[in-house]
């Protein structure tokens, strides 16, 4: 079996010569703007660095010293204290005024939108939960289900229903997804949607039965069904 030999004709090393000259006259021609982009690279990247390092750190680390009073007032039901201060420490709208560009802040409108939920005081709530970000498992879904709180306060329910279903929908498991697909019946029975609500409860019984939801499921499908009669 003979192979063949593949040819290089002379066209094709004389084309990669004009592309290599090409690039060459390029590059010689635009130097001074290439070598002005690059330099402003190197200055963009250091100068984010150096701004991570030296401010957003000390700042962070600040924020975090600054906001654990009002942490502990939080977790003793001093909410009034929590967002306010007490004169010596910080309250969580004083984080974020102050320190708006940390995680710390972020997390003060968690914060501050359930302090403001237990003191009934609904619109803040609502606007400050809105306000917080988190892709955590536990935590994002109890925001959205707080400002589904809010809005039933407020007599919104359909605005509490579109949050009970971020509630649902933003993390599965075992804790908070009954407990909002709980609300997300409740809202469903209250408008007269009365499938809507079978099924919220139906996935409760196929998806979560070993619950606190789940143990005590049977009677709510029960009640459901005598509705729909």
């Amino acid at each position: 079996m003979t192979s063949k030999k593949k040819e290089t004709h002379p066209d094709q090393f004389e084309s990669v010569e004009n592309a290599l000259s090409k690039t060459e006259h390029y590059i010689e021609e635009n130097q001074k703007s290439l070598t002005i982009i690059i330099a402003a690279i190197i200055v963009i990247v250091g100068g984010y660095l150096g701004y991570k390092r030296f401010v957003m750190t000390p700042k962070e680390n600040e924020a975090k010293t600054q906001m654990w009073m009002a942490e502990q007032y939080f977790e003793r039901d001093s909410f009034r204290l929590a967002l306010d201060g007490d004169g010596n420490y910080l309250g969580f709208l004083d984080i974020i005024e102050e320190y708006g560009i940390t995680k710390s802040a972020n997390l003060a409108h968690y914060y501050t939108g359930i302090s403001y939920l237990h003191l009934g005081e609904y619109e803040p709530a609502i606007e400050h939960l809105k306000k917080f970000e988190s892709d955590d498992k536990m935590i994002a879904p109890i925001a959205y289900g707080a400002i589904g709180d809010a809005y039933m306060e407020l007599e919104q329910a359909n605005d509490a229903l579109t949050f009970y279903n971020k509630a649902v929908n933003s993390s599965v498991n075992e804790f908070t997804t009954p407990i909002y697909l709980m609300k997300v019946a409740f809202v469903h029975k209250q408008n007269g949607n009365y499938d809507k609500a079978l099924d919220a409860y139906m996935r409760i019984e196929k998806d979560f039965p070993n619950t606190t939801e789940g143990r005590q499921i049977d009677k709510y499908i029960a009640q459901i069904e005598v509705l729909m009669q």
